[in-house]
């Protein structure tokens, strides 16, 4: 006998969006620098999962696709040096939650995602993807497509970074 949980499914658009909205927004903040870009970002990475989404044949490696597809965003809009496209605004707000953004909860906080923007962007992904969207080193590693060790010593050269920009402020 299925019972309603039974026959929800974790991949359905909305579960998806429950669940990694607010790290994915976290992240994509991360990279942008601004709230309207990192909505953008994050927007479209649920836009590409609605269309592609399907494809993915290992359920766990759902989030790693989530941040990874995010990733190439940002840097394919880097690339183009331009802002992110809108595509089909109507369609992505009606399928998104009603949710506010609280990128720092406190001044502790927002000191340490200010500080981020003086560690080298080699560094910021994956210090990012650890401490604030709580990924591990495989994860990343997965997400960034580079191996274990070079996402240890860019975490560790990454927090050496974000001690100095802290100290000095």
């Amino acid at each position: 006998m299925n019972t309603p949980k039974d026959t929800e499914s974790p991949l359905e658009f909305s579960n998806l969006v429950n669940t990694y909205y607010k790290p994915l927004f976290r992240f994509a903040y991360s990279l942008a620098g601004n709230q309207e870009d990192a909505g953008d970002l994050t927007q479209q990475s649920f836009y590409i999962w609605a269309t592609k989404g399907s494809s993915l044949r290992d359920p766990s490696k759902v989030k790693s696709w989530l941040f990874t597809t995010l990733y190439r965003e940002f840097l394919r809009v880097r690339r183009r040096g331009n802002r992110m496209d809108n595509v089909e605004p109507e369609i992505l707000e009606s399928e998104m939650p009603a949710v506010t953004p609280n990128v720092a909860t406190s001044i502790d906080a927002m000191s340490a995602v200010n500080a981020l923007v003086h560690v080298d962007e080699i560094y910021r992904v994956p210090l990012t993807l650890f401490y604030l969207d709580d990924l591990s080193y495989k994860e990343i590693a997965e997400a960034l497509d580079v191996p274990i060790g070079t996402i240890m010593s860019r975490l560790s050269r990454g927090k050496a970074q974000l001690k100095k920009a802290l100290l000095e402020k």
